[in-house]
């Protein structure tokens, strides 16, 4: 009497079919070395038989090697996770974080969600836009909310969070870029102010804590 196939063996096999079936390569769409050993990191966080829970970090990784999630990629990832190639566009489909076009070399993300928007992002992100309308080295889009809303408006720029903008200052960070400089994350080299803590200075916490012992009776 043959033993039924887990779940996931079912899986692979039916990903090898679909591939078979509809002819995808993956030539050219593979991870090149260093990649390779970060997908075989990642995938081993995760116990025997659940590969498939690594879809997320792996499609991540595919994006960032070339810029983009295109098809053949997705279809890598699936073959690579042993998981129908289905499973995988849907999650690509469902991340906006994943880019299933390509993109300039700079992704820009301007956020005009409600907090932002009260202080100033819609015309950040019509200066933004207009400022990069003819370079394609730049993808300038609209977003939710990416988190950073006591240091309103912001922009993220890859992996980096802009805060407390102007059009000044994307002007510049966008001008550093171009000339190939690193431009200083965060908002204080725009506001001057350390993280999210008021712009007109602390209002609390201004000295140090007391020491121990600071309001109790002595007779204790």
């Amino acid at each position: 009497m043959e033993t039924p196939a887990s779940p996931q063996a079912r899986n692979s096999l039916r990903s090898k079919q679909v591939s078979l079936r509809l002819g995808l390569s993956f030539w050219g769409k593979k991870f090149n070395a260093e990649n390779k050993k970060r997908a075989e990191a990642l995938v081993s966080i995760y116990p025997d038989g659940f590969k498939a829970a690594a879809v997320i970090p792996l499609l991540d990784l595919a994006q960032r090697q070339y810029g983009w999630l295109p098809l053949k990629a997705m279809n890598y990832v699936a073959e690579y996770l042993e998981m129908p190639a289905m499973r995988v566009y849907e999650v690509a489909t469902f991340y906006t974080m994943f880019n299933r076009q390509p993109i300039g070399k700079y992704h820009v993300q301007v956020c005009t969600t409600t907090p932002c928007m009260l202080r100033g992002a819609q015309e950040v992100y019509e200066y933004t836009k207009d400022l990069l309308k003819d370079d394609k080295d730049f993808t300038v889009v609209e977003v939710e909310c990416l988190g950073a809303c006591v240091n309103a408006p912001m922009i993220q720029i890859n992996d980096d969070y802009y805060e407390d903008l102007t059009n000044e200052n994307v002007k510049q960070i966008i001008a550093d870029l171009k000339a190939g400089k690193k431009p200083k994350a965060g908002p204080s080299a725009q506001s001057g102010r350390l993280a999210c803590e008021p712009t007109g200075g602390l209002t609390s916490l201004t000295s140090p804590p007391p020491g121990p012992g600071f309001g109790c009776r002595s007779d204790l």
